[in-house]
């Protein structure tokens, strides 16, 4: 059995993401083993040693923006490679033993959820402590043990601790969606091949000099390649030193992608390919 990891316990919407994706390696004839983890780095590192065949990781928000602690993840270990990616809606509910907002002195939940609805927060407990955790379910555990505490996760993690539900589609974003990535250990150079749509890249720069990104970025200008992200990251070396992590779309050139990943060789300093993949479709 092929077990996959992902960011738990039991009722995060990783865990929600997963079934969606082991339901679809159903269909296709694969069965797999989910196995929660503590943290995303975790989830990865244990993929990189071989504990686990597969993870399923959050990459990007869109509201929030890219989950850091993925990226830097995937920069850190070598053996790592993006084999899908797909989008699902993230719906956020106030969970709580109390209807009185006055009574709440604390909220709990994920960096990412608690972001993605500051304006409730700041509309019906401006006065509560905003409390960050490593998983929206694990929020739960504080709802659980006191009336005065609330937290942020989705419908069906209140319905597995058996909680109530105090409000619904807090999210600041109707549309609010997250962006998972499927990642196994690597297989091949990560280039693109027919069918897929994209490629993930991160570089660090030779010199940080004037002009120095712009030489790099013409390499897909010149290549008409379109970049559908590009952000900096710090490389943790020295203040003002930056990795750019970059996703290329393929548009059926994959012989043309390739010809600019080589390019990229000779124009960085460090490039890695997080590999090339197609985006699933797997419903809600």
């Amino acid at each position: 059995m092929v077990k996959l990891g992902y960011l738990g316990p039991v009722g995060t919407y990783s865990e929600e993401a997963a079934q969606s994706y082991a339901q679809w390696q159903q269909q296709q004839g694969v069965c797999l083993c989910l196995v929660p983890m503590i943290t995303i780095a975790g989830c990865l590192e244990a993929l990189a040693v071989g504990e686990l065949d597969l993870a399923l990781v959050p990459s990007e928000n869109s509201v929030e923006g890219s989950v850091n602690i993925t990226l830097d993840s995937l920069w850190r270990l070598d053996t790592l490679h993006i084999q899908y990616a797909f989008i699902r809606p993230i719906v956020h509910a106030f969970i709580a033993q109390s209807t009185d907002f006055a009574q709440i002195q604390a909220v709990y939940s994920h960096p990412q959820a608690l972001g993605q609805c500051q304006r409730w927060l700041q509309a019906h407990l401006p006065h509560a402590r905003q409390c960050p955790v490593t998983s929206t379910a694990e929020g739960l555990q504080y709802v659980a043990q006191s009336d005065r505490v609330g937290a942020i996760a989705s419908v069906r993690a209140a319905q597995l601790h058996q909680l109530p539900i105090v409000a619904t589609e807090i999210q600041d974003i109707p549309d609010n969606c997250t962006r998972f990535w499927v990642v196994s250990r690597q297989q091949g150079d990560g280039w693109p091949q027919p069918g897929d749509t994209h490629t993930s890249i991160a570089f660090s720069l030779k010199a940080n000099a004037p002009g120095a990104l712009l030489k790099v970025l013409q390499l897909f200008s010149d290549r008409q390649i379109n970049l559908s992200r590009i952000e900096s990251r710090p490389s943790k070396r020295a203040l003002g030193d930056y990795l750019f992590f970059v996703d290329l779309e393929v548009n059926g050139r994959p012989d043309v992608v390739a010809d600019c990943l080589l390019a990229l060789k000779d124009a960085t300093d460090v490039l890695k390919v997080f590999g090339s993949y197609q985006f699933l479709d797997l419903g809600e």
